[in-house]
This record gives C-alpha cells, sequence and structure tokens, in this order.
C-alpha cells in the first residue's frame, strides 16, 4: 500500500512539510504506534477484550514500555504482552521501512483533517492487515485527545504573560474567512517560556477574547506580574475584564510600527523612527518620560496629530521600566510570539486554506506542541534571582 495518491496535495509539498515541519512530533506518533499495537494484539488474540472465545488464541498481559529509534526521535512505546507469548507487533519489525509512508499520511491527515480514509490507511499499513471502522475512530480519537489533553494541562504561576494573535484562511459554510488564532505563552517562576493556550475564533471580538483568556484563568494561571501584547482589537477590554489591575506593557515594536500611520511625510520616517527608539532605549523611566516629553514639542506644530498620538500612546511602552533591567529586552516587545508566528507561517503555507476550523486548530497544536516541549527542555529564558526581582 502506497500513500502517493494524494489528489489534493502535491507529494513534494507534503514531503517537504514533514521534513521541514513534522520532525518533531513524537508524542503523537507514540499515540498511532501504541493504538496500531493494541489492535494488533487483539486480532492476533481473536478475540476482543473481555470476549470469551473457543478460537481465543491467548491472553492479554498489559504492555511493556521500548523505546523505538526513529527519524522523528527515540520515542518510548507501549509493547502489548500477551501471557502465553508467541506475539510480536508487526509494526517494530517494519520499523523504518513504514515510517515514511506513516510520516507522509499523517502529514495529509493534519493538512485535510483527520479523515477515516486516511486514518485507516495508516493504521492498515502498520498493523498488516485490515481493521475495522470502530478501531479507526479509536486512534482518531487518540490522536486528538493527546492535542486536547495539551492545551487543556493546569498551567500554575506565570510571572510574564505574553498574548497575540495571527489569522488563518479557513472554509466556513461554504465560504473562506480569516479565522483568528488566538495565543497564548508565558515566562513561569523557573525562568522557562511555556506555550499557555491556543484558540480559533473567526474574529478578535471581545467576548472571544475574553473567552480564551478566561480558559486560562479556570486552568489555574496566576502569579502574573506583567501582560505583554500588542493593541489587538477587542484584547484591551477583555484583558481589563479577565486581568484587571495586572500591568500591561504595550508591545515597542508594533508602537513602532504603529507611528508610521502618523506621520505627514515619508522623509521624517527616520527621524521619527530614532526619537522613538531614544525614549525605549532610555537607561530609566524618568529618563525616558523626559525624552517623549521633548519629542512631542519637537513634533507640536510640525506634525500636531503626530505629536498627540506619541503623547497618548508610547507611555503604554514604558511599563518595562518598572522591571528588572535585565529582564527589559524579553519583555518590552511579544517578538517571541512573532517568531513562533513566523514558525507556523512556514508551515501552514503548504496548506493555504483549512477546510474546517477543527483541522486549523488541530495543525497548530501539535505545531506549538511541539515547540512548548523544545523550551521545556532547553535553557533557562530569564533569571529571578531574588536580588534581581521587585515583587
Amino acid at each position: 500500500m502506497t500513500y502517493q495518491d494524494y489528489s489534493t496535495i502535491p507529494s513534494d509539498l507534503l514531503e517537504m512539510l514533514v521534513e521541514e515541519g513534522f520532525d518533531a512530533l513524537p508524542d503523537l506518533i507514540r499515540v498511532l504506534f501504541n493504538e496500531a499495537m493494541k489492535i494488533e494484539r487483539q486480532q492476533y488474540l481473536g478475540v476482543g477484550p473481555y470476549e470469551r472465545s473457543a478460537i481465543r488464541r491467548g491472553h492479554g498481559n498489559g504492555f511493556k514500555p521500548k523505546t523505538v529509534n526513529t527519524r522523528f526521535s527515540d520515542i518510548t512505546c507501549d509493547i502489548p504482552q500477551v501471557r502465553e507469548g508467541g506475539f510480536y507487533p508487526t509494526i517494530l519489525e517494519k520499523g523504518q521501512r513504514s515510517e515514511r509512508a506513516l510520516s507522509l499520511a499523517m502529514a495529509e491527515m493534519y493538512i485535510q483533517g483527520v479523515s477515516t480514509r486516511k486514518v485507516t490507511a495508516i493504521v492498515e499499513e502498520l498493523c498488516g492487515t485490515s481493521v475495522s471502522s470502530s478501531q479507526v475512530s479509536r486512534a482518531t480519537a487518540k490522536l486528538d485527545e493527546t492535542l486536547e489533553a495539551w492545551r487543556n494541562q493546569p498551567i500554575g504561576e506565570i510571572v510574564y504573560l505574553y498574548l497575540d494573535a495571527r489569522y488563518e484562511k479557513v472554509r466556513q459554510d461554504g465560504q473562506i474567512r480569516d479565522a483568528a488564532v488566538l495565543m497564548a505563552s508565558g515566562v513561569d517562576p523557573s525562568g522557562k517560556r511555556r506555550i499557555l493556550g491556543v484558540s480559533i475564533s473567526m474574529n478578535e471580538a471581545e467576548v472571544h477574547w475574553r473567552t480564551f483568556l478566561q480558559s486560562l484563568v479556570e486552568r489555574g494561571i496566576g502569579g502574573i506580574h506583567l501582560i505583554i501584547s500588542d493593541d489587538h482589537a477587542g484584547l484591551g477590554a477583555a484583558r481589563k475584564s479577565v486581568f484587571g489591575g495586572i500591568p500591561w506593557q504595550r508591545c515597542q515594536f508594533h508602537l513602532q510600527e504603529n507611528a508610521n500611520a502618523h506621520i505627514p511625510r515619508k522623509g521624517m520616517k527616520e527621524e521619527v523612527a530614532d526619537d522613538i527608539r531614544a525614549v525605549f532605549n532610555a537607561p530609566d523611566r524618568q529618563i525616558a518620560e523626559a525624552y517623549l516629553k521633548k519629542i512631542v514639542q519637537k513634533y507640536e506644530k510640525t506634525a500636531s496629530k503626530l505629536a498627540d498620538w506619541l503623547e497618548n500612546n508610547i507611555p503604554e511602552g514604558l511599563t518595562a521600566f518598572d522591571f528588572p533591567v535585565s529582564h527589559r529586552r524579553r519583555i518590552r516587545t511579544n517578538n517571541g510570539l512573532e517568531r513562533i508566528n513566523r514558525e507556523i507561517n512556514r508551515r501552514t503555507r503548504v496548506v493555504s486554506i483549512f477546510p474546517n476550523e477543527a483541522s486549523c486548530l488541530r495543525l497548530i497544536s501539535a505545531i506549538l506542541m511541539e515547540i512548548d516541549e523544545k523550551w521545556q527542555t532547553g535553557k533557562v529564558y530569564l533569571s529571578f534571582k531574588e536580588d534581581l526581582i521587585p515583587f
């Protein structure tokens, strides 16, 4: 059985996605491997769980962990055991021979949305025999259960909370619409970064942001000392409603970009950018506010609308000055999430248009889950030594 007969996506694009975008999804692969092996043991025994039959060939005897070396990574699977012996899963005998077919098929599954036909093909390739629709449904559900469990895991204390949104094209009710992907990341007291949540909605209205932020609260987020975000539509009101009283740092990078809309002449762009950078790069808040006052006065007569905008908006980007000097570079923008956005875009550009919201959430959740795992095993992002923390 081969998987090169894709009718909707060129195989070269699928292979690019596998090579660039699906190299580190060991948990999802492990789930599918485990389900395929359980199905194969059931077929070997000749009966289902707790069934009695004269044709029974043996009895299930739990599972034994085994680390399998794959191109994705080392994956620890749960190998089904048979009390009387004589059973060994076909998937482990095939090893690398079935892995390429598996990775390509999973790539298409996550692009198109999991379909029974695709999962059937994968599981039959792994088991080496035909499978029933109920067995396929169970394997499909397990894949989504893994992502759902990750999206709903407890959060705990988070010192810095970053919020951002991006848009993906999704087909809904026969129309192609831009769906808002709401995302949250943070830095915990150990100094490690974490992906905290993701949600899909059809816009950035306050109600959607509020629902998303409230879900973080329900999962136990606490200890927040600063929220970093752009001035997204709906986010401000939702943030005040759910996290009222917590200081907010408006992303300096986006503030500087927003200023361009208020510059009356193109020739002033570089000068204004330099003036704003001088404010943001000041050694402390007092000096930053003094710089801001000077540039407001500077543009009052030549660019009055710009001066008004600077006076009313730039202070929202100065909250980082109230936090440790060693942290400011990391907390004055939400560029960390912007880099994640670029990584998501690198992978979702293969899709172009998602067939539904579920498939969009599935792929982006898989990407974010991968990033979160790397962060948790990676270096400390910020130091929280006692002498550096004013709170």
